[in-house]
């Protein structure tokens, strides 16, 4: 190998050999075997290592990833795979309309911010992949132009990580070059999604940490306050751009904890209050910093988003009526006694319904039923729907005691059959653990307990508070048997016109067991409403406390994102990730052959497998080796590994493993920021193959040095360019092969996109028939 020794695996010296300066054999491209002056590095070395270098190396890496990225950054001119959505939230910005999405709203405000400045007036609906921008005017091309930029500035960020963790320039630009030659990248980065985003405030927020770490010896100086609170703002970023990004906040949190952990051990001579002093320090840039960031983003979001839109009806009613123009803020009226009106529930949308046609005597599984009348959801308007609210109670002939309030008993009047609804003890059509609801004749009092039915309004209800119409959402909770009317998406047989089963649930706290009144019909003499519930003068929105609507959503953001579980074709397991067993369709068109296929560049992700593979070997073997009271690394290549190398594995296995234990949909796109991650490793590991020695110490100095180390330095020696650049242009090659299916042009005939299909388990599209006789 370059840099010295046989080649294969090679016996190291140990830590003691170091400071004597022994040394064994090395090739005849090393030119001297002391690692502690830089001027008997290589030739090459010492080129790569001055600073004109670094400067070329970062211009020409920030360059090739710009040129890269915004290559036909125009095509397609159609929307592609999540634009639909993401495109979508920057119109909602611009329209000042509210919507709701599982993902925090940096990365989509940003979106908002590039539409407006190119000028974007928010009309256009991003509904179908395929829809086209340059019909309908829409200046995509510089709202694309933001994860670009982005992205791009990824590639010399993640060569600077390598740069400050002490690598020598080669290993940082091999691990710059896999994510610079990456397709899955350029792919993301090129289109108006979130991980561009993402990924750059996470190797930011790495990149601050490092910083932070260096300057250790110099702790509580301006330059360590700097970096660490620009950590702390970088972190928030990530949090606030997309749901993952707190995987950022755990893996800084891990870190922050060893590193804790080190300051409290008394070998080290440090005080308690020294201690705490640090723990203080963290606190503010960590935790009180990044919360008042993340919370600053939700309440420009909010204050943004004021006027009703498509994200009202996954809001509580007090949230709804804080939206200008909200049907709840306009059409929101006081329920009495002797309305006829609509029921509807929260989540599917059906209406309590009732028809003349019974349960059957017989159920398939050989359960009896009531063969009462049928209660079911019925998802579209009609009489059928009508119900009057009876009291229980005596009402006095006009005024505010006619109004029906929270914790009433009432019953329900089904209009054209005149049966009040009832349920009682038999079990349901699908569900024998809950209880079937019916009706009973009006005129018929020997039931009249089961028919009764008591109000319970949700969000927070004041007692005694008015029941309304729209944003007076209860549960209905019967009295006798305590269980609150509730349906399910599950479709009653044909018998029931395969409308949805109500039933009785007995969990009376059932979080979808919510419904509201829709609309009031008439009023208990059947006369026109319009005096009160017609049109009404515009009125103001109401007024929530930030913190209430913030946490409101927090929950449902949780609830949501942990609900995506429908089955997808381009759905995958984490495992599969690393290896690219399976790519992502972004993007299709017949005209052409054309298509974008999500899918990374196969040499730079496997070659990350491998580097993390061998640095859990190296690691493993040292482990073993030191048992035996063998040292086969010195202590700054092993200092290196474990502090450096390790943090970078940290992120790896932060940002991968949690993906394992999630039931929802689940693509490759979410191991991109471990893929970054896992270049950092690649990066790392190569350098311990090609060198004896590291880059040593790389904190700066600083007053609590109180013994100066010894410092030695890299040396990968004359051939390591020749290494790197042999599997830079093997990335390049790749890169390019696949590129057609990056940028979505050119079209490829059948046999083209065959030879491209390099796994088996790449579902692409056009691809030609393999007959017997061949492709």
């Amino acid at each position: 190998m370059a840099g010295g020794g046989p080649t294969g695996i090679r016996n190291r010296r140990p830590a003691s050999d170091v400071s004597r300066g022994s040394h064994s054999d090395l090739d005849e491209d090393e030119h001297n075997t002391d690692n502690r002056n830089p001027n008997n590095r290589s030739y090459a070395e010492r080129i790569l290592e001055s600073d004109q270098a670094n400067v070329a190396i970062i211009v020409t890496l920030t360059t090739l990833a710009f040129a890269l990225r915004f290559y036909k950054i125009n095509f397609p001119d159609q929307v592609v795979f999540d634009e639909v959505h993401f495109g979508k939230f920057a119109s909602y910005y611009i329209q000042r309309q509210y919507y709701f999405d599982v993902h925090p709203p940096l990365a989509k405000l940003l979106f908002g911010l590039a539409g407006w400045f190119v000028g974007y007036d928010g009309t256009f609906g991003f509904e179908n992949i395929g829809d086209s921008y340059t019909e309908a005017h829409v200046p995509y091309v510089g709202m694309r132009a933001l994860p670009a930029i982005l992205g791009s500035l990824t590639v010399p960020v993640v060569y600077g990580i390598m740069k400050e963790s002490g690598f020598s320039t080669i290993a940082a630009v091999f691990s710059a070059c896999i994510v610079l030659f990456d397709n899955a990248h350029i792919a993301q980065d090129r289109l108006i999604l979130l991980d561009a985003a993402l990924i750059f405030f996470m190797t930011m927020t790495m990149y601050c940490y490092i910083k932070f770490k260096k300057l250790r010896y110099r702790d509580f100086s301006y330059d360590w306050w700097l970096w660490i609170l620009a950590c702390g703002t970088f972190m928030a970023f990530t949090w606030a751009s997309k749901v993952n990004g707190i995987l950022t906040v755990v893996a800084i949190g891990c870190a922050v904890i060893i590193d804790l952990w080190e300051i409290l051990d008394i070998k080290r001579g440090h005080s308690m209050e020294y201690f705490w002093k640090h723990f203080a320090a963290r606190a503010i840039a960590f935790i009180v910093l990044p919360l008042f960031l993340y919370l600053s983003v939700f309440w420009v979001h909010l204050a943004l988003l004021t006027n009703s839109g498509p994200g009202d009806t996954f809001m509580s009613p007090a949230f709804q009526e804080t939206l200008r123009g909200n049907e709840l803020l306009l059409n929101s009226h006081e329920i009495r006694y002797y309305d006829t009106v609509t029921i509807r529930h929260k989540d599917t949308r059906v209406f309590l319904h009732s028809h003349p046609d019974r349960y059957p005597l017989k159920y398939d599984d050989g359960r009896i039923s009531s063969q009462g009348q049928q209660v079911t959801g019925y998802g579209h308007d009609d009489t059928n729907n009508h119900w009057q609210i009876i009291p229980t109670k005596a009402l006095p002939e006009t005024g505010r005691g006619r109004v029906v309030r929270d914790d009433d008993v009432f019953q329900l009047l089904h209009v054209n059959t005149q049966t009040l609804l009832l349920t009682h003890d038999v079990a349901s059509p699908l569900m024998p653990t809950n209880e079937e609801f019916t009706t009973w004749p009006q005129d018929d009092d020997s039931r009249y307990n089961d028919t009764l039915f008591q109000l319970r309004l949700v969000d927070d209800a004041l007692e005694g508070e008015a029941w309304k119409s729209k944003s007076g959402h209860f549960r209905l909770i019967h009295v006798s048997t305590k269980v609150a009317m509730w349906t399910h998406t599950k479709q009653l047989p044909d018998w029931a016109y395969k409308q949805q089963e109500i039933n009785g649930n007995k969990n009376v706290n059932e979080k979808s067991a919510i419904w509201f009144v829709d609309s009031i019909v008439s009023d208990e003499n059947g006369e026109d409403m319009k005096d009160r519930v017609g049109d009404v003068p515009p009125k103001e929105p109401k007024s929530l406390n930030f913190f209430k609507k913030f946490i409101e959503l927090q929950v449902l953001m949780l609830q949501h994102n942990a609900g995506l579980t429908a089955s997808h074709p381009y759905a995958s397991g984490p495992i599969n990730w690393p290896f690219l067993i399976s790519g992502i369709s972004f993007w299709t068109q017949t005209e052409g052959q054309k298509q974008i296929y999500f899918i990374g560049n196969i040499v730079g992700w496997w070659s990350c497998v491998i580097g993390i593979s061998l640095y859990t070997g190296i690691m493993l073997a040292d482990l073993v080796a030191r048992r035996r009271e063998i040292e086969p690394l010195t202590e700054p290549v092993r200092h290196r590994l474990l502090n450096s190398t390790g943090f970078f594995v940290l992120f790896w296995g932060v940002h991968y493993f949690p993906f394992f234990l999630m039931s929802r949909q689940l693509f490759v796109h979410h191991y991109l920021p471990s893929h970054v991650a896992s270049a950092l490793v690649a990066g790392s590991v190569l350098s311990f193959a090609l060198s004896e020695s590291v880059n040593y110490p790389v904190s700066v100095w600083g007053p609590r040095l109180r013994t100066p180390q010894v410092k030695t330095y890299a040396d990968l020696g004359s051939r390591a360019p020749f290494v790197v650049g042999a599997f830079t242009l093997l990335m390049f090659v790749a890169f390019v092969y696949i590129a057609p299916l990056t940028y979505g042009t050119p079209g490829l005939d059948g046999h083209a996109v065959n030879a491209r299909r390099l796994l088996s388990s790449w579902t692409l599209h056009f691809a030609a028939k393999v007959t017997d006789g061949g492709a």
